[in-house]
């Protein structure tokens, strides 16, 4: 691919970091877009209209469930803005129900928290420990909770090799969720966006799949950047530049989209676009997906639909917003990442797959991309802070309508619905709060510092919109999977374990690649790659391991984990470390294996750094975090708990994200299976029969 492009398995270092998920994709793409295009063609509102009706009454107490999710919710902020009087829906929640922090998991990374959610088991039994895992027999990085391949076999059509049955999509979490098992006895459930539901999972219900949907190139959200400034060597993590010229006040372009997987040669697809200047700068006419758009400075555009022609006839859709930053004396100009489009989804994006048709054709056209607000855009600068957050709210706008089309017709049964809005917010502004944190360095810090609170403000009002939809037949949960803390300064773990002796370099090198390139593996007892925490290098486990033996095992995790916890960060004389986890000694189900063997736990103001995350090996253990993305919950769990509201009393201090999905199994009358970790919220029930 193009300049930008990560060509390797997709990872994680905050969302829209665009990593490519596998080099075939488009693949299919393919294969998908015609069972998609005959399936639209089917009465699609009678289809799902069966599915709303099919239900057995619930057997508990309420007719009707419905959880809010939003994620990142602060309880610390949540008082906070309550006692201002900002939050006054959620106060009165809390004075009629219950409001209790709600324990996340270890690691307090949201994939392995919404698993937890929705399966009540830890990690260990679910298989999700962070966004990324490596891939131990080859040591390069793999996305933790999908795996996409094309179909086994190709047709060979003169110069064009064409793929042959059906994609293999495979979700690789474990564990059932909850509404699974209350389809299984009846209950008709409602799920949208809820992390690391991709590709969906067959049940008696309608889901919309959240986080971890890719975008049509294979990433988890790759923006382009076209430009009239110098050539630069790629936007770096997240997108691709275009130089452009201006001529005539006009640019004739391309649009990069995905591979052609027809053509042996590969390269990319691509898709014209041109761009007219009108009005001395102040508006523009642009030319794209055979649609004709006039658009003015510092505004999205509606989604454009853009085909891609692979040849033999065979195309596919996507859909983007365009936003100019600037058109003279620069020209600048930002295109989101290019989503799968819901009415002719590429991939397996809901259940049924007429689900994503049926809520476009309800509210239109929509974005469907897992981590879709583009943070990543934000840290490069490729669109500022007034550009980011009316991209978020508009997202924010098309997930009330899904929700409150599901209320108005899902009277019975299970609705879930998750918000990012709280959790990307807080990710890029968090730094307005601490007017001394290295991110505010060259940028504008005023303007911005109620960002946050009015946030909060905003998901209030949801509340109350959501409230006046409901009677009493209905029990809501408001939760969050997590807190929020400051990320001000962010730790290279390789770095420190090579200092340490632990890790060590090929020959002559003093710094590593990403993704742990130039690490000399014979030589090396211990890595990190991603957020959570500490490989060891064992044999028999890793390709090249070394690290043999229970007691040298046992040996070597007391060691780091006791250095570790003693390291002290030189520029502010604080330890780095709260605790350190060893997986084996703390849970035991069947994925154990696949988690670092030391899971670290953070202090307030300390992550995984940016090189760090992706395997590098920097010239410092520890340095300031300067980007936008100044807020995080990759710390020690104990400090980052979640939000739990309910709308019945609470009769315990002591909830953890786990309990959710037993509770809820309760509160239809559903068995709760002995395999489940967390156990029953103990509510007060004021409605009884």
């Amino acid at each position: 691919m193009g300049p930008g492009f990560w060509i390797l398995p997709l990872t994680y270092i905050g969302p829209g970091a665009g990593f490519a998920l596998v080099g075939g994709f488009f693949i299919i793409l393919l294969t998908m877009a015609a069972a998609a295009a005959a399936l639209f063609r089917m009465p699609f509102r009678i289809v799902l209209g069966a599915g709303f009706r099919r239900r057995t009454a619930p057997k508990g107490p309420y007719r009707r469930v419905v959880i809010i999710g939003l994620d990142g919710m602060d309880p610390g902020l949540a008082r906070r803005f309550m006692d201002e009087g900002r939050m006054p829906n959620f106060s009165r929640l809390r004075d009629q129900g219950g409001f209790r922090d709600l324990a996340t998991t270890t690691p307090s990374i949201s994939p392995t928290a919404w698993s937890s959610f929705m399966t009540g088991v830890d990690a260990s039994r679910h298989g999700i420990f962070d966004f990324l895992t490596r891939d131990a027999k080859t040591y390069a990085p793999i996305l933790s909770s999908a795996v996409v391949r094309g179909p086994k076999r190709s047709l060979r059509i003169g110069k064009y090799t064409v793929p042959i049955g059906r994609p293999r999509v495979k979700l690789l979490r474990k564990g059932i969720p909850f509404w699974k098992r209350l389809g299984d006895r009846g209950v008709f459930s409602t799920i949208i966006r809820v992390p690391i539901t991709f590709p969906p999972e067959k049940f008696h219900g309608c889901c919309l799949s959240g986080m971890c949907v890719p975008d049509l190139r294979g990433t988890q959200g790759s923006f382009t950047h076209f430009t009239s400034e110098p050539p630069v060597d790629g936007a770096g993590p997240g997108g691709t530049v275009v130089r452009v010229e201006v001529k005539g006040g006009e640019i004739r372009t391309e649009l990069p989209g995905p591979m052609n997987p027809l053509s042996e040669k590969g390269g990319d697809l691509g898709a014209p676009m041109r761009v007219r200047i009108l009005s001395g700068g102040k508006e523009a006419e642009i030319r794209l997906g055979g649609k004709k758009i006039r658009l003015g400075l510092r505004v999205f555009s509606d989604w454009i639909r853009v085909p891609f022609r692979a040849g033999l006839g065979i195309r596919v859709r996507g859909i983007v917003r365009v936003y100019i930053n600037s058109l003279s004396p620069r020209f600048d100009l930002y295109v989101s990442p290019i989503q799968i489009d819901p009415e002719r989804p590429a991939l397996p994006i809901s259940h049924p797959l007429l689900y994503s048709v049926y809520l476009a054709k309800l509210n239109g056209t929509y974005g469907t991309l897992g981590l879709a607000e583009d943070t990543w855009a934000l840290n490069q600068g490729v669109i500022d802070e007034k550009a980011f957050l009316e991209q978020a709210y508009l997202y924010h706008e098309e997930r009330e309508a899904m929700l409150f089309d599901a209320l108005d017709k899902n009277r019975s049964g299970l609705c879930v619905c998750v918000f990012d809005t709280t959790d990307r917010i807080q990710h890029m502004f968090y730094r307005t709060l601490e007017p001394d944190h290295p991110a505010n360095a060259g940028r504008e810090v005023t303007a911005y510092k109620g960002v946050i609170g009015d946030l909060y403000a905003r998901m209030d009002g949801l509340l109350g919109r959501i409230q006046e939809r409901l009677g009493p037949e209905t029990l809501l949960m408001v939760i969050s999977d997590h807190g929020f803390t400051s990320f001000r300064r962010g730790v290279n773990l390789n770095a420190w374990l090579q200092e340490n002796g632990y890790l060590s370099l090929r020959e002559g090198a003093k710094e590593s690649g990403e993704w742990l390139a130039g690490i000399d593996w014979e030589s090396t007892r211990a890595y990190s790659l991603g957020l959570a925490g500490v490989f060891l290098n064992r044999k028999g486990r890793e390709k090249s391991g070394v690290v043999e033996g229970r007691e040298e095992i046992a040996r070597l995790k007391e060691e780091i984990s006791s250095r570790l916890k003693e390291l002290v960060d030189p520029k502010t004389g604080k330890t780095v470390c709260k605790e350190v986890y060893d997986a084996e000694a703390g849970m035991a189900g069947p994925f154990t294996r696949d988690a670092p063997d030391l899971l670290v736990g953070f202090q307030e103001g300390y992550r995984v750094s940016w090189e760090g995350a992706t395997g590098k090996i920097s010239d410092e253990v520890i340095s300031d975090n300067v980007k936008a993305w100044s807020g995080d919950h990759c710390v020690d769990p104990s400090l980052v708990p979640g939000v739990f509201f309910c709308s019945e009393p609470v009769e315990t201090d002591e909830i953890s994200i786990l309990d959710i999905a037993p509770t809820v199994l309760d509160l239809f009358g559903a068995p709760i299976p002995g395999q489940l970790q967390g156990k029953k919220i103990p509510l007060r029930l004021m409605k009884e029969g």
